[in-house]
């Protein structure tokens, strides 16, 4: 009988060792949103940073994407390195054993807690390619020229801290739930709040034989290939789906691809910790797992010449209205297309009635691709949440683009049929929704 250890491992997936503050740690200040938010709005981290002082925290773990374009980012990354080893050496951060990690979040816009496991996944069962068919696989366009500055964090950092969240298509609730259900007999590692309105958190860890061959079992059964042709009409089983993260968990792929060529022919490379990555496990399903669209917002934008250039585009229709008229519009499940411009004097709703791309991400993106190409001094940003996007439209020569929802519940069935999605088409809740750095877990020997 195999264990479940080879079990999980034909899932590509692996019991990690996390890392936790150690006791009497200021939680709240520990723990950071996902460095790919509030990426135009410099003054939310800057009230981080003023607001943790000098205490431990992931903050000095990671990158904040508002910091990107800054002249002093390699130092910055220098930094970043030097307070992993200082955390580790000082005993800030302590291995908590092995085992997964049930996560418990609640958050001011959801009635019902989002429910999620930490594991381990392995990068040789992920490729983020065009056209990948492999058992992790990305669902929305990798765009490569973003990977080299996290490249640089990774390499030679000794600890990984996930906001990568991957997807189970589960409507049974078979793998996550039981555990929850069970959360009494489980030890408690950590219960906070979460800075700036954020919600709570609890954590509890799975160690046990018994319910970790019950995940194993789960995951095995989800991953049938049988089942799955059934149900999907296909062959390659798509077990996880890439919901947060994309980039990052790219990031890991292409270090230890790097890795694999640098130290081919070492003994024990197949179990060089590189190789797998820390995540956390979300079914489709849960009842607290909200999907959003992401909003676009042009920086330097002619607004004339980019409405002109809109209906020159395709076959649209373009009428200034009400912004709740544009917004409630949108959210309309619709055959045609719909989206909202925003700028500091007028909302507009644009509706494509015969588009070609299958999503309206897809629609205004294609537009967007060559629109900017052919004007350098216009810069793009997306955007997690109405209220970001509509201070940001509401700034001088700035321009909004409202898009909406996408069905979370055909989200398997779209990524199968279809592929990756445009990229930046949906997010998984409102930016302080997103997931916060609390777990860490080795990735040098």
């Amino acid at each position: 009988m195999a264990s479940y250890e080879d079990t999980l491992a034909a899932a590509g997936v692996r019991v990690p060792e996390v890392y936790l503050p150690a006791p009497g740690a200021d939680w709240e200040s520990w723990a950071v949103v996902a460095c790919d938010q509030y990426s135009s709005e410099r003054e939310y981290w800057e009230g981080v940073k003023a607001r943790i002082g000098g205490k431990p925290s992931t903050l000095n773990l990671i990158f904040p994407e508002c910091y990107l374009e800054d002249a002093d980012k390699d130092q910055r990354i220098l930094n970043i390195q030097a307070s992993m080893r200082g955390y580790l050496d000082r005993g800030v951060l302590a291995s908590a054993g092995e085992g997964f990690i049930l996560v418990e979040r609640r958050t001011p816009f959801e009635s019902e807690p989002r429910k999620g496991l930490m594991i381990s996944v392995d990068l040789e069962k992920y490729e983020y390619g065009k056209g990948s068919a492999s058992l992790i696989r990305p669902t929305e366009g990798t765009i490569v020229e973003r990977l080299p500055p996290r490249m640089k964090i990774r390499r030679g950092a000794p600890l990984e801290l996930p906001h990568i969240m991957l997807l189970i298509d589960d409507p049974e609730r078979t793998v996550i739930e039981p555990l929850y259900a069970a959360r009494a007999n489980l030890k408690p590692v950590y219960d906070f709040e979460l800075m700036t309105g954020s919600g709570h958190v609890r954590g509890w860890q799975v160690r046990g034989e018994a319910e970790i061959s019950r995940v194993a079992g789960a995951l095995t059964r989800l991953a049938d290939p049988a089942a799955y042709k059934r149900k999907y009409g296909k062959d390659g089983v798509l077990l996880f789906a890439v919901g947060d993260g994309n980039h990052s968990l790219a990031t890991a792929k292409a270090v230890w691809e790097e890795i694999k060529r640098a130290e081919a022919g070492k003994p024990g490379l197949d179990r060089h910790p590189a190789r797998w990555a820390l995540v956390e496990l979300v079914n489709i399903y849960d009842e607290g797992l909200p999907f959003h669209p992401i909003h676009r917002v042009l920086f330097q934008a002619d607004r004339a010449d980019f409405l002109e250039s809109l209906a020159r585009y395709g076959d649209c229709s373009i009428e200034e209205t009400s912004r709740a008229a544009a917004f409630a519009s949108v959210d309309e499940g619709a055959a045609e297309h719909r989206f909202a411009i925003l700028d500091s004097g007028a909302t507009r709703l644009v509706r494509f009635p015969r588009p070609k791309a299958n999503l309206a991400a897809g629609t205004i993106q294609e537009f967007l691709d060559g629109y900017l190409k052919s004007r350098p001094g216009t810069g793009i940003d997306y955007i997690h949440g109405r209220e970001s996007l509509e201070a940001l439209a509401a700034k001088p020569g700035n321009l909004g683009i409202y898009l909406p929802p996408i069905d979370k519940t055909g989200f398997f069935g779209t990524v199968i049929r279809d592929g990756v999605m445009p990229r930046k088409t949906f997010s998984m809740g409102e930016a302080p929704e997103k997931r916060f750095y609390i777990e860490a877990r080795r990735i040098l020997p």
